[in-house]
């Protein structure tokens, strides 16, 4: 008894006394506390320092480096509707308050009471401002108690205006930017004092999150964030309705992508010492800020050593610049190669021009985008997972022309998946499904195996979004209705390259502070095993005939390579990912602001995984593996059938977690699944001789296996 006691006093000390003690603090200081003498001394600012970016040959590539040293602002060039932008957006009771809002500040320990850790932001701009002067960042009681007490000192010695100035002469608006006078001018080209009512929204917008609310890397959030600030504005009367409408109206418009249908809010380009290959320079920038924090990046002084190769990244962007020539935005691409003994990335495009967008479409949404449905592109991950269930590629399913979702309530046409064209094979082995891209076999595939475990297997594999979400997905999952990227999917297929060994993908090799100390060192590649060898052999050996006599011909290069189509319904999205034993590349093409159906493009009447992708993919890997010699993979072992068949095939009743599947509700069908068409692929006919697909595409014999081969150094 006296130790459930004690633990009781223990828990509530920690999780009820400490708020309380906080809550007490904040009230004290604010109400009684006498004013000292003397604040303390603010922090000394951190050496700005330019931090260097090289390539995998020692040559420097971009400099990362903070701008506001060179742009001092005064008080009088702050404007007041810049000033009235950021106090509504972040403390609209900043001039009535002591320096911390009691409300706000209980509210927030409450929040954080209720949810055991830190949930809820209640500092004013005067705390946010003690944090970045005096005290830190660190998350801790004590360090909030003393903001708190320094926040409501500070209000007794200092105007508003002044500790407001203070305030946005420092705050981090992203992009290496420190202060609006920096931040005016990068964004928009223009001084502080001239910032009209939308760009100072954008800008308080930016406060509290800057990568998230990027304009640059993330229009979309950084556009919504504008219009939130523009409603918090006209709720506090701060503006009139005119004035609303009229700045609503100016939507975010890049510079580079010429002039704007109508009056908006011009972001212009970042500076040009962010260096060549400016997808993959963000690429890095992205990965070291949210690793070290922007102040170590933009001022630290730090040396990166990068993993690009530049004459595959010329190779990389002299391809996807061939594939869109003759076309215009917003038809987009994006190409990402990974080295799959080391999780290098070698190369990446992210777009047809960093100029006129920032938005990085091969990291998905961590470059500030969406990831897109990857289509017959995501089977090969639940062929992967049939494999280690002991299913056969020899394996015989139905392969009609149509399928009817087991349990599936709702209206015919939404419970059924089909077929491009509702071809029938009759049936089909799992090698020739995949060939062939037969969705109604994958369909019956997928239920075998589990969509749980086909979600497992692809986030296993680095899908960073395939964790199974019961509310969105069933079937639909295995047939690429799940949003990827195509990092994730280059960095997946280089598993099957490596014979079942994962290395996390890397744009760095080696990164050095300003004293010499590495902070983080990948010359030696850290594996892990995620596939047998076995079941990883027999996927490469399933995907290289996707190229030698499937949908995926025209991805040929003349050396054995393996690899897999993907078309998104209703052609909004294309796809070829595939590999060598040396390289593992995606391509991507759709539109880069919503998917569109892919029509009449370069006289490709429907663009699918196995034309302009696949196209696309033979050009950049033939100039990337030129140099680079020609090595076979590994013959695989046949797959061994696990003991009790009738208990594998008895976990097919998981697939739908025991629910009845509901045509077109968001809880059990998503994508491609609400409307019935699922991945349309071309479709090939089966044939051992040369004939011609509806496409165009002409098919070939079986690949044969020879000795066996190599494996890369």
């Amino acid at each position: 008894m006296d130790r459930i006691l004690r633990a009781l006093g223990a828990f509530l000390l920690t999780t009820v006394a400490a708020p309380v003690a906080v809550g007490v603090t904040v009230l004290a200081s604010f109400l009684y506390l006498p004013l000292p003498a003397a604040l303390p001394t603010p922090r000394p600012g951190v050496e700005s320092q330019i931090s260097h970016v090289y390539d995998d040959q020692g040559n420097q590539i971009a400099v990362f480096r903070a701008f506001e040293t060179s742009i001092p602002v005064s008080r009088g060039d702050i404007p007041a509707v810049l000033k009235q932008a950021v106090v509504a957006a972040e403390d609209r009771r900043f001039y009535k308050h002591g320096g911390v809002d009691v409300k706000a500040t209980l509210r927030a320990l409450w929040a954080d009471f209720r949810h055991q850790g830190y949930v809820q932001g209640g500092s004013t701009i005067t705390q946010q401002y003690v944090k970045n002067a005096y005290i830190g960042k660190e998350r801790t009681v004590l360090r909030k108690a003393r903001e708190a007490v320094l926040a409501s000192q500070l209000n007794r010695k200092v105007s508003k205006n002044e500790i407001l100035y203070r305030y946005l002469s420092t705050i981090y608006l992203g992009d290496g930017l420190y202060g609006v006078g920096a931040a005016s001018e990068s964004y928009f080209h223009k001084s502080v004092r001239d910032l009209t009512l939308s760009e100072a929204a954008l800008l308080a917008g930016l406060i509290p999150a800057p990568s998230r609310f990027a304009p640059r890397g993330n229009p979309t959030d950084a556009e919504a964030n504008r219009k939130r600030v523009l409603q918090e504005m006209f709720k506090q009367h701060l503006i009139t309705f005119p004035q609303l409408a009229g700045a609503d109206s100016q939507g975010l418009w890049f510079a580079a992508s010429g002039r704007p249908p109508q009056p908006a809010t011009l972001v212009y380009p970042p500076e040009a010492d962010k260096g060549q290959f400016p997808y993959f320079v963000d690429y890095v920038r992205r990965y070291l800020v949210a690793k070290y924090g922007p102040t170590m990046v933009f001022r630290g002084g730090l040396k990166v050593e990068t993993t690009i190769d530049p004459a595959m990244q010329a190779a990389a962007e002299k391809s996807i610049a061939g594939a869109l020539s003759g076309t215009t935005s917003p038809l987009d691409m994006s190409l990402v190669a990974v080295e799959p003994h080391t999780g290098y990335v070698k190369a990446l495009v992210g777009g047809r021009d960093f100029n006129a967008s920032q938005v990085n479409l091969a990291l998905g949404s961590l470059g500030g985008g969406t990831g897109r449905q990857p289509g017959s592109s995501f089977k090969p991950f639940v062929l992967a997972r049939a494999f280690e269930e002991g299913i056969s590629p020899s394996r015989v399913y139905p392969a009609p022309n149509q399928y009817h979702i087991p349990h599936c309530v709702g209206p015919a046409d939404q419970c059924t998946i089909r077929n491009y064209e509702g071809a029938s094979f009759g049936s089909a082995t799992l090698q020739t499904a995949t060939w062939k891209s037969i969705n109604t076999v994958y369909a019956q595939l997928t239920r075998d195996v589990g969509v749980p475990d086909v979600a497992e297997m692809a986030h296993r594999l680095g899908i960073s979004t395939s964790l199974y979400d019961p509310k969105r997905y069933g079937i639909s999952i295995g047939l690429g209705a799940q949003e990827v990227s195509p990092l994730d999917m280059a960095s997946a297929y280089s598993v099957f390259a490596n014979r079942g060994q994962r290395v996390e993908p890397t744009p760095v090799l080696k990164v050095t502070d300003a004293r010499g100390h590495v902070l983080e060192d990948h010359t030696s590649p850290q594996l892990s095993r995620v596939l047998s060898e076995i079941v990883s052999d027999n996927v490469t050996a399933v995907l290289r005939g996707v190229i030698t006599s499937g949908t995926g011909r025209a991805a040929d290069i003349g050396r054995p390579a393996a690899g897999k189509t993907g078309t998104a319904q209703e052609w909004r999205d294309a796809w070829f990912v595939g590999y060598t034993p040396a390289l593992s590349t995606a391509i991507w093409m759709g539109d880069a602001d919503k998917p569109r159906p892919l029509l009449g493009i370069k006289g490709v009447s429907h663009v699918a995984g196995g034309t302009i992708p696949a196209k696309t993919w033979h050009d950049f890997m033939t100039q990337a593996l030129k140099d680079i010699p020609v090595t076979d993979f590994s013959q695989p072992a046949p797959i061994q059938p696990i003991a009790d068949e009738a208990r594998r095939l008895e976990r097919g009743g998981f697939d739908l977690g025991g629910r009845r599947y509901v045509a077109g509700t968001p809880a059990d069908c998503d994508g491609p699944c609400q409307t019935g068409e699922l991945a349309p692929e071309p479709q090939v006919p089966e044939s051992t001789t040369t004939t011609t697909s509806p496409l165009g595409e002409s098919t070939g014999s079986p690949p044969t296996t020879g000795p066996l081969p190599v494996r890369p150094p």
